[in-house]
């Protein structure tokens, strides 16, 4: 069960930082996110 849990966190986790990551340097300033905090940021998604 864990690995599964694992594997479901890292596949939101990348796929949060891929959305953000196609959003412009505005779009993301606009959120008050700089593109640097993007992997912070996917983290707490978990």
């Amino acid at each position: 069960m864990n690995l599964i849990r694992n594997y479901r966190n890292w596949r939101r986790y990348r796929q949060t930082v891929s959305e953000l990551s196609r959003l412009s340097n505005r779009e993301l300033n606009d959120m008050g996110i700089s593109r640097s905090d993007i992997p912070a940021v996917a983290k707490t998604t978990l």
